[in-house]
Formats: C-alpha cells, sequence, structure tokens
C-alpha cells in the first residue's frame, strides 16, 4: 500500500535553484558539483594513504583535474552542440545552466594528470588508481544536477518510477508527453554500483598487494562505467550526435575496448604500463 501511495505521487524537479538571497542565487548543478569535489579529496586523499601516496599531493592533484576537466567539458559539449551556441555565443560561459560532457571532463582530467604526475616525479596510473572511485562517486552525485535542471532524460515512458518534465523542457517531438526515463537516476544507481566495485577492489589489492597491478582499478572504471553508458544513452533524447551516431556510445565502446586491452596487457601479456614515471616501490 505504501509503495502504491509513493508511485502516486509526482516525480519531477523542484526547480534548478537551491536558493536565493537578493540578487545571489545558488543552483542545484553547482551546488552538486562542488560536493563531488569535495567529498572526491576527502576520500581520494584517504586512498592515497594505502598506497603509500603524500595525501596533500592528492589536494593538489584535484585543483589541476578541476582545471583541465571543467573547461574542457565544457568545450566538448559546446563543440557537438555549436549549432545552437552558434547564434547565442554569449551561453558558451554559462555553465552554471548546464552542459557539461563527462567525456570532455575526463579527457581534460587526463590530460592534466599527465602533467601533473610529470611534473611531480608520480606514476601516472597510480594516480588514476587513486582518483577513479572517487571520479564515479562524484558522477553519481553530480547526475542529480540534470534532475534539477529537468535535462539529459529519456524516452517518453509510463513506469512506475516516469520523470515529469515541464513543457518547455521538453524536445518538440514529445511536446504532448508528461512523463520520460529518468536517466539520470539510471546513470546515478550504475555509478554507485561501479563505485562499489571499484573500492572492494581497492581493499582487496591492498590485502592482496601482490596480485592487483597498478592501473587495474583506472581500466576496470574504463569498462564498467561506459557499460552502462552504453546502455542509458540509448534512451537520451539530448544526445550529443555525429552524424546519425551517438557519440557518448562511441567514446564509451572505444573506452571500454582500451580497459580491456589494458587488462590483457596487464594480466595476459604481464607487462607493466608504459608511464611518465615508474617509483621503485610500486
Amino acid at each position: 500500500m505504501l509503495v502504491d501511495s509513493l508511485f502516486l505521487l509526482k516525480f519531477q524537479s523542484p526547480g534548478p535553484i537551491l536558493f536565493e538571497l537578493g540578487p545571489i542565487s545558488l543552483r542545484w548543478y553547482g551546488f552538486l558539483i562542488a560536493s563531488a569535489v569535495l567529498i572526491g579529496v576527502i576520500l581520494s586523499q584517504k586512498l592515497a594513504t594505502y598506497r603509500r601516496v603524500d595525501p596533500e599531493l592528492i589536494g593538489d592533484l584535484v585543483i589541476w583535474l578541476v582545471i583541465g576537466a571543467i573547461p574542457a567539458a565544457r568545450i566538448y559539449y559546446v563543440l557537438f552542440e555549436w549549432q545552437n551556441y552558434a547564434q547565442h555565443p554569449q551561453d558558451i560561459i554559462a555553465i552554471w545552466q548546464g552542459g557539461i560532457a563527462i567525456h570532455g571532463a575526463i579527457i581534460g582530467g587526463a590530460i592534466a594528470g599527465l602533467i601533473f604526475a610529470k611534473t611531480h616525479r608520480q606514476s601516472f596510473w597510480q594516480l588514476t588508481d587513486i582518483i577513479a572511485p572517487s571520479l564515479i562517486l562524484g558522477q553519481a552525485i553530480g547526475r542529480w544536477g540534470n534532475f534539477f535542471n529537468s535535462e539529459a532524460f529519456g524516452t517518453p515512458t509510463d513506469l512506475p518510477w516516469k520523470l515529469y518534465i515541464p513543457p518547455n523542457n521538453r524536445p518538440l517531438q514529445y511536446i504532448n508527453f508528461d512523463y520520460f526515463h529518468p536517466t539520470f537516476l539510471y546513470e546515478s544507481i550504475w555509478n554507485i554500483l561501479v563505485f562499489m566495485l571499484l573500492i572492494s577492489l581497492f581493499f582487496w589489492g591492498i590485502k592482496h598487494s601482490n596480485k592487483l597491478k597498478v592501473g587495474t582499478i583506472s581500466f576496470v572504471y574504463l569498462i564498467a562505467y561506459s557499460c552502462g553508458r552504453v546502455w542509458i544513452e540509448g534512451f537520451r533524447t539530448d544526445s550529443l550526435m555525429f552524424g546519425y551516431l551517438r557519440v557518448a556510445q562511441l567514446v564509451s565502446l572505444g573506452a571500454i575496448a582500451f580497459g580491456i586491452f589494458g587488462l590483457i596487457w596487464l594480466y595476459g601479456l604481464k607487462k607493466s604500463l608504459p608511464d611518465v614515471y615508474k617509483p621503485t616501490d610500486i
């Protein structure tokens, strides 16, 4: 009876604004991203101690990652949505309204991470293994920003967990439909499951230090997250497109292939990964 009553409630966003104070407003989107970064720093610094990496170094790394990831995420999104921004270029910097792509963030963060590892004489793969659980947890939190912005939803549905989307946020072809797949929720749940997998693998590796090779967690992240993204992206109505192909699915398939190749390299060929720096104690 309680379950039936809950399903009668309308599942919809209360709006993008967390609170307003005069001309100042705080948006849920920005608040959730900031929260994800803060939680990620705390968790990564804790995990760093288990890998004999200075936690303060991780704090510095996160600054580099944010500087590399957020602009790259926005640029990536704008490039694939240029037909919309060409008419309103002033909106390019309006990141608080939403419109960042996680694959762009990963690319930008990876580049920043490589530079950081090189300049600070650290193993890149060691750092990504430490960051990966925090990254996927941050993605799970950040996806709720899409909920509050009433964006990144799926096709129409009548499932009990259907999400109500206001008319002004609906694609024109679905303007007469009220309820849609909450793809943000699907991905958030999937990411939490991936986080549980990665954190379990991390501590299993600490207990069996001779069995888990550096880079393993990074490759498992790429494979596990991307498998969910390929599936969930198929529901989306606002996918970034390259011709008739969904960009996120193409990139995710590439990430899965790269992750599988990495694991084969480590455990099939039994080779260590190319790295910008290889300390002797790894």
